[in-house]
């Protein structure tokens, strides 16, 4: 069975770290791409980051950038998201996907097929 598992959400103070993981079963997810999207109450769902198959490529959201990271390890099938200098509006859910590597716009729900139940990330101020 195809299934994507985040960990290692949380609560945590204003300009503290998290590490998410996503550790993904059943296919071969080491040949597709995979993102990380993150939803708030109210909200629509929005993009956060996304790394290609290989790793070889990262993408990010501006709200995010240089303070996220995302990474793979292909041979533990499993996706990271390094957040670091959080802040309260980094309060959400937080969702990892998985699409083919062909599919675009990376930023783009529709890109993916596969995606985890989430994580809550909570950024107290």
């Amino acid at each position: 069975q195809d299934k994507l598992v985040e960990s290692g959400g949380g609560l945590v103070q204003a300009g503290g770290s998290l590490r998410l993981s996503c550790a993904a079963s059943g296919r071969a997810f080491s040949t597709y791409a995979m993102g990380w999207f993150r939803q708030a109450p109210g909200k629509e769902r929005e993009f956060v980051a996304a790394i290609s198959w290989s790793g070889g490529s990262t993408y990010y959201a501006d709200s995010v950038k240089g303070r996220f990271t995302i990474s793979r390890d292909n041979a533990k099938n499993t996706v990271y998201l390094e957040m670091n200098s959080l802040k309260p509006e980094d309060t959400a859910v937080y969702y990892c996907a998985a699409g083919p590597s062909t599919a675009n716009p990376r930023d783009h729900p529709l890109s993916y097929a596969y995606w985890g139940q989430g994580t809550q990330v909570t950024v107290s101020s």
